[in-house]
């Protein structure tokens, strides 16, 4: 089974039904399709759709022979947002947990099959006001809660954490420890999942650093593999055996992050 994550960064950009634009190439492919066909995973959990349904043409709300749903934000359009894509049929789907100050941003649907659930999560910045770096610490302490309440399942937890959690992670680490993304009480929240049991699928096959899942559009930074690490496939201890590889796709192009694959037996 692949299993794939990727902040698509504009839904209605990445598949070509608005222009996208890289320098000063500005094209409308659907590179999101064309991915799709070439790699073909079972389940492809999206971020940053940015987009209602209504807002999203008909011919592109579905790649062909997959299942969709989405969960787009309520409290404005274009705006977060997450979308999963799967082959086969989920048991049940649900769309956030029941706490509206965080379910109305539209950055949870959790997809529950036989054997385990997959939760796709789009985790909010922090920026550098208080206030939306509090809403994202009570963001992980809920998510927490809830895995605590549910510790009899399988979870893979997939998205965008937006947080790096060690300096490996990071290819600037010094000027960025004030940064939201890299602030010590965020990594934490790491830390604490870890600590919980849950293990970081990459960690178990790459060790070392200058691996990154996301460049800043400025300044050439991802030619330059300027980038941080904060896309993550996490899973429960129980499913550790069942990992075959987790890597990251760093040539496809799209979004300003890259695509994350993990793969199961």
């Amino acid at each position: 089974m692949k299993i794939v994550s990727w902040n698509v960064n504009g839904y209605r950009s990445i598949t070509g039904q608005n222009p996208s634009k890289r320098y000063d190439k500005v094209t409308k492919e659907n590179k999101f399709f064309e991915y799709i066909v070439r790699e073909q995973p079972d389940i492809i959990a999206i971020q940053e759709t940015k987009a209602n349904l209504e807002q999203i043409n008909e011919e592109l709300r579905t790649p062909e022979d997959y299942f969709a749903y989405y969960n787009s934000a309520k409290i404005k359009k274009g705006y977060s947002g997450v979308a999963v894509f799967t082959k086969k049929e989920p048991e049940e789907v649900r769309y956030g947990f029941g706490q509206s100050r965080f379910d109305d941003e539209g950055r949870i649907i959790e997809i529950v099959f036989d054997d385990f659930t997959l939760l796709n999560i789009y985790f909010p910045k922090g920026y550098a006001d208080h206030e939306r770096l509090d809403y994202k610490l009570e963001f992980y302490n809920y998510l927490f809660d809830y895995l605590n309440k549910n510790k009899d399942r399988n979870f893979i937890i997939s998205g965008d954490y937006n947080t790096a959690r060690k300096e490996i992670d990071l290819a600037r680490p010094k000027q960025n420890t004030g940064t939201s993304g890299f602030m010590p009480i965020e990594c934490a929240k790491l830390d604490k999942l870890i600590e919980m049991g849950f293990i970081d699928t990459f960690r178990m096959f790459i060790k070392d650093g200058g691996h990154y899942t996301w460049w800043s559009q400025r300044g050439r930074a991802r030619e330059n593999n300027v980038g941080w690490r904060i896309d993550y496939h996490f899973i429960s201890e129980s499913m550790k055996n069942k990992v075959i590889n987790s890597f990251h796709q760093p040539e496809q192009t799209g979004s300003d992050h890259c695509p994350i694959v993990l793969e199961l037996k």
